[in-house]
């Protein structure tokens, strides 16, 4: 049993949080739904795609869900990882932590998302979408992120960007480390029971020491 930091990736850990706008608005308009704006569909990243889709629409659309996965692919090649994200996980490790990615992404994401991350050997494992019944903000990834790989709840911070990240941590009784890079504002999270909020990783890596990742 040992301490964790679990990290959400999208909007988190990578800049691709208005990329995943683009691709959903996109998509929306290619399946017949052109009502649904991108302010709507950026309150919703954080979602699994089905759910978000649901969300957003009331209702089911598999079409959806596989054109917003078209859309997307061709954006992949613009990703990039927000300042000292990579520094941040190794800092993380280097103190002891295991470092634990929490996605609501697909297995296969991790392929691209680790190198586009960097200091890949610093992440100790991954929980994806594949291994939960339920997505964010439901508990059941993190839950399975702290089982799966033995860790403390007594001992384990969340980091995420999104009211969904927050209230997903709460549920499953973990605090949670609010970050803004992904666009949602700092009085919105803590609002959601942020427990501290920073601007991005290199934010939260300069102030590690002072932040409730020092604890660990």
């Amino acid at each position: 049993m040992r301490p964790g930091v679990l990290f959400d990736v999208d909007g988190t850990l990578l800049d691709t949080n208005y990329l995943h706008v683009l691709a959903w608005w996109q998509a929306f308009r290619d399946t017949g739904h052109p009502d649904v704006t991108m302010a709507a569909v950026h309150r919703a990243i954080g979602i699994p795609s089905a759910a978000l889709v649901q969300h957003l629409l009331g209702t089911d659309d598999e079409d959806a869900v596989d054109a917003h996965s078209a859309r997307y692919e061709p954006l992949r090649d613009q990703v990039v990882a927000f300042p000292g994200a990579g520094d941040l996980l190794r800092a993380c490790a280097d103190r002891g932590a295991a470092v634990v990615l929490a996605t609501s992404g697909a297995a296969g994401d991790l392929d691209w998302m680790l190198p586009a991350i960097g200091e890949r050997d610093a992440v100790e494992g991954a929980t994806t979408s594949a291994d939960v019944d339920e997505g964010k903000p439901a508990p059941d990834l993190l839950a399975t992120a702290v089982r799966d790989h033995r860790l403390d709840p007594a001992r384990c911070v969340v980091v995420g960007d999104t009211v969904w990240d927050v209230e997903s941590a709460r549920r499953a009784d973990l605090p949670c480390v609010g970050l803004t890079c992904g666009g949602i504002g700092e009085a919105e999270l803590r609002d959601a029971g942020a427990v501290a909020v920073y601007a991005d990783p290199a934010d939260l890596l300069a102030r590690l020491d002072d932040s409730p990742l020092a604890g660990l």
